[in-house]
């Protein structure tokens, strides 16, 4: 019975356009500023987050505002959002609630990102390539809804929909997991496309406007 409804929920999510591959290697690239592209994720298990650890790697020569990562739900736009303020400063939101870190610039070099953030303690850790950059609180006790809208090139302002292409992402993007747990410094960096709810290995995705997939060229 169990295998029946996986088969069941795999054809549902054919039937929706929404492609399942395995994308190591491979990047998306959103070529120009657009406020129509952008990729829409599913999670392999939607569930309620009171803990995680979000990790991709990206590269674009933008200096303005743009979005890497928007989980929006029906009650809170920004429920999870990584966000670039501006070169080499990111904006961790939770239930529209955010902190923000500065890294060292990187222009015109791919950048590997990774957060954690757990609600028992509120606190929420910043890695950019490998290093820490700093450790903050934001919204102890809360949880994160399950039922989102997950999106890469765009930020939501509200569920689904409402972009900015003043905030849209410009570049590439690839390696992008998500867990439901927070995880060491080494399996962050060993493990980055092996997220048990969102995996680069095995993604279930849907692309909408100018986007396109190409090998990888940054190592």
């Amino acid at each position: 019975m169990e295998k029946l409804l996986l088969d069941v929920l795999f054809l549902a999510i054919l039937s929706g356009g929404v492609t399942h591959s395995d994308l190591r290697g491979k990047v998306f690239i959103f070529p120009q500023e657009s406020k129509t592209a952008y990729v829409s994720l599913i999670p392999l298990v939607k569930k309620p987050l009171q803990n995680f650890t979000l990790c991709l790697k990206t590269f674009t020569d933008l200096t303005r505002t743009y979005s890497l990562f928007s989980y929006s739900t029906q009650s809170q736009a920004n429920e999870l959002l990584l966000f670039v303020n501006k070169m080499g400063e990111y904006l961790l939101s939770i239930g529209n609630s955010g902190v923000t870190f500065k890294a060292p610039q990187s222009p015109y070099a791919p950048i590997h990102v990774c957060t954690s953030w757990e609600s028992a303690s509120g606190i929420a850790e910043f890695w950019v390539n490998r290093k820490l950059v700093g450790r903050k609180g934001v919204r102890k006790g809360y949880v994160i809804g399950s039922e989102a809208k997950i999106i890469l090139g765009q930020e939501q302002d509200s569920f689904g929909g409402t972009f900015d292409i003043n905030q849209s992402l410009v570049g590439e993007i690839w390696d992008v997991s998500l867990w439901d747990h927070v995880l060491p410094l080494k399996d962050m960096c060993d493990t980055c496309h092996s997220g048990n709810l969102l995996n680069w290995q095995t993604l279930h995705y849907k692309d909408h406007g100018y986007v396109v997939i190409k090998t990888k060229v940054w190592i």
